[in-house]
């Protein structure tokens, strides 16, 4: 008879629990997530900050802008008063008169 074989087991055979460790085992992955989450939440925090004080800016030269559209407009419709030759654009009217009596002359 012969000998039957006996499977023989090495050290890769030897279960443990790596790797099976559940996040409840490992607070400090829980802090660490925690940790960034805060970090990010500041940096929101700054860049919403800074948004805002755009935002801000803006509005202002709005307002400046449109302070100077009511003068600019204003001095027009002063001007318009005092002239009647200048037209509901502000733009008084070109005179040319004509020097070349001839007409448009092509040449080829």
């Amino acid at each position: 008879m012969s000998v039957p074989k006996r499977n023989l087991k090495g050290v890769q055979d030897i279960r443990t629990h790596s790797g099976r460790v559940d996040e409840a085992h490992q607070p400090y992955k829980a802090f660490m997530k925690i940790a960034a989450l805060e970090m990010e939440k500041a940096r929101r925090g700054e860049e919403r900050k800074s948004a805002m004080h755009r935002v801000k800016t803006i509005d202002e030269r709005f307002k400046e802008i449109e302070a100077e559209k009511a003068e600019v407009l204003q001095a027009v419709d002063e001007k318009s008063r005092g002239n009647p030759s200048i037209d509901s654009r502000g733009v008084e009217p070109k005179v040319t008169h004509g020097r070349n009596t001839r007409g448009f002359r092509i040449r080829y």
